[in-house]
């Protein structure tokens, strides 16, 4: 993969590189992508969690539903291997 680049950010990828201490600007791009990466998943988990406060009322988990869920997830688990 290669990406074209302006001269001003050329200078400015050369810069970053050296002021965070990059080997290579190819370091730099892919934590720059970690990062996003990470954004990423962080807004969707929080999606997920807001989705989950407004489906309604929780319920307490018992030990017994800890188990049932835990069996449930495992037979759909064998279920798709």
């Amino acid at each position: 993969m290669s990406i074209s680049l302006t001269p001003t950010l050329k200078t400015y990828v050369r810069q970053r590189t050296r002021d965070a201490h990059f080997g290579t600007p190819s370091e730099y791009f892919r934590a720059l992508i970690r990062d996003d990466f990470k954004r990423a998943e962080q807004e969707r988990l929080e999606q997920e969690l807001m989705k989950g406060f407004r489906s309604g009322k929780g319920k307490v988990m018992t030990q017994k539903a800890w188990s049932q869920l835990r069996r449930r997830v495992s037979a759909k688990k064998h279920y798709v291997n």
